[in-house]
């Protein structure tokens, strides 16, 4: 029922599985709606456990939380992303790197001079660096201020995830140095079927773009979404009608192949036609 359980965590367990591979991340492209270019991948975590198959990220994240072990699993993911971004950039590819980070990573003081460690390590720009915190973990985040503040001062986004589907919203995005938020997929699924979804899409990235903020739609699966999104204005979009998560030596030859396919999907606008689609939405 509901698919399979996790296992019990275990800092071993977890390390084994890093170790051989169980334990491993993807990356989901992002879409710049404005050019139709790809300016940034989504570190996604997965875990292909030897028992129990493929456990959802939904499942054994909450576990390592529960656990104790989040700030090992985060400093683990952190790294094994920043070191793909740096081989990407060997190859002369420079995209915004997200990563996702837990609320509870916030409480550690020494946190943000972690992140800022690994990156000068491995030769990663600050700037190039997104961390995304869930809109119901900001909830927490609020009281840790000064943790958050921090990255900002280093250069690092902080980018709301799944907004719209937690409570006190206003709250958190007035509260806390964002610089990005993502519009739940949940919204852009329902986005041609609903009026009520399309006001709030419309009325969230005009919000967001008010208090300087961009505005990336998850989960877009087809080009009239894309395009409604395109029209009110969204800066970015990830979803499969872009491209599922791929491993990370599959980034370059992928991106290769989008420069020859991507008018199929984003036609650039011409000069004001953009304007005017936003006009008539």
């Amino acid at each position: 029922m509901g698919g399979p359980q996790p296992p019990r965590i275990t800092l071993a367990g977890l390390q084994r599985a890093a170790e051989t591979g169980a334990l491993f991340l993807m990356y989901q492209p992002k879409l710049d709606l404005r050019c139709g270019a790809i300016t940034g991948v989504e570190a996604l975590a997965r875990w292909q456990h030897p028992k129990r198959g493929s456990i959802s990220p939904s499942a054994f994240i909450p576990a390592t939380e529960l656990s104790g072990l989040i700030d090992w699993f985060t400093e683990w993911a952190l790294t094994t992303a920043i070191r793909q971004w740096a081989q990407w950039r060997a190859a002369e590819l420079d995209l915004e790197l997200a990563v996702n980070i837990s609320a509870l990573n916030l409480e550690h003081v020494c946190f943000p001079d972690l992140v800022g460690r690994i990156c000068t390590e491995q030769g990663v720009p600050p700037e190039r660096l997104m961390l995304e915190l869930t809109e119901g973990s900001t909830q927490e985040a609020t009281r840790l201020m000064d943790t958050v503040s921090r990255f900002r001062l280093k250069g690092i986004g902080i980018s709301l995830d799944d907004f719209g589907t937690g409570y006190g919203s206003l709250v958190q995005l007035r509260g806390l140095p964002f610089t990005e938020l993502k519009i739940d997929q949940r919204f852009v699924a329902d986005l041609l079927v609903s009026r009520d979804s399309r006001a709030i899409t419309r009325g969230l990235i005009a919000m967001a773009h008010d208090i300087g903020l961009s505005v990336t739609a998850e989960g877009v699966e087809d080009r009239a979404t894309l395009q409604t999104l395109q029209a009110f204005g969204c800066d970015k979009a990830q979803g499969f009608l872009i491209a599922r998560a791929m491993m990370g030596d599959r980034i370059a030859p992928w991106l290769a192949q989008w420069d020859v396919d991507r008018a199929r999907i984003h036609p650039v606008a011409k000069d004001g036609e953009t304007t005017r689609m936003a006009k008539r939405a």
